[in-house]
């Protein structure tokens, strides 16, 4: 099964609905399973507040926002070439807020897929523990600008 939260492979970490006795019909199982801790953590600080919402017990309090990890502010900074590259057809001088409706979707698919496509290549990447004895394969997302030195769209040019 794959982890509710990030898709990859979970690892023994589920959640048990407790709300129902064994014996009650309503009490259903849940594919809620999880590859780590920190995915679990998530899950429930997710559940927990949609469960405060539903029963209006949050008031004028704001729900609790997960900061993003590194992995996830690399595959951020890998989408500013994808972002560049659609803005670029649209052309740098037209402001965001007149994007037709196809320019602005086109914008957001651009950066949705390339971070889409950067968190599910590392974390294929990094789905298996090294192994002891061999040298570690370089990590991809360390350096997200290594095919931009020359391409920096957002830097302005003499």
């Amino acid at each position: 099964m794959k982890c509710w939260v990030c898709k990859r492979q979970a690892r023994g970490y589920g959640h048990t609905d407790g709300r129902f006795k064994t014996a009650d019909p309503r009490r259903y199982v849940l594919d809620w399973v999880f590859c780590s801790r920190r995915c679990q953590d998530a899950f429930h600080m997710l559940y927990g507040n949609w469960m405060r919402v539903k029963e209006g017990r949050i008031g004028k309090t704001e729900v609790a926002m997960i900061d993003p990890s590194d992995v996830e502010l690399a595959a951020m900074k890998k989408c500013l070439k994808a972002f560049g590259e659609a803005a670029g057809e649209i052309g740098f001088g037209k402001p965001l807020g007149d994007y037709a409706e196809a320019e602005a979707l086109s914008v957001i698919d651009a950066i949705v897929t390339c971070y889409t496509e950067a968190m599910v290549e590392h974390h294929e990447a990094t789905k298996f523990p090294p192994v002891r004895g061999m040298a570690p394969t370089p990590d991809p997302m360390a350096n997200p600008f290594a095919d931009l030195e020359d391409d920096k769209f957002w830097e302005a040019k003499p």
